[in-house]
């Protein structure tokens, strides 16, 4: 993982924006992106990032579809 941005995107189109919706939502859920995980954290797997950020965009692109 280590070709992610080590910034985040400044553009906002729905694509950059579901990103950093992405790398918030790893914080919330304690995961970790980038390998070496602190104690309290988890690594994402490819799995959950795939799921995660496809979720995000949806919520960018739809918002009015989100399940509550």
């Amino acid at each position: 993982m280590s070709d992610l941005p080590t910034e985040h995107p400044t553009d906002e189109s729905p694509e950059s924006v579901a990103y950093r919706l992405l790398l918030l939502v790893a914080d919330l859920e304690s995961k970790t992106l980038h390998g070496n995980p602190a104690k309290d954290r988890t690594n994402a797997d490819r799995q959950w990032v795939l799921d995660t950020y496809a979720e995000c965009l949806r919520a960018i692109k739809t918002p009015e579809n989100r399940k509550d």
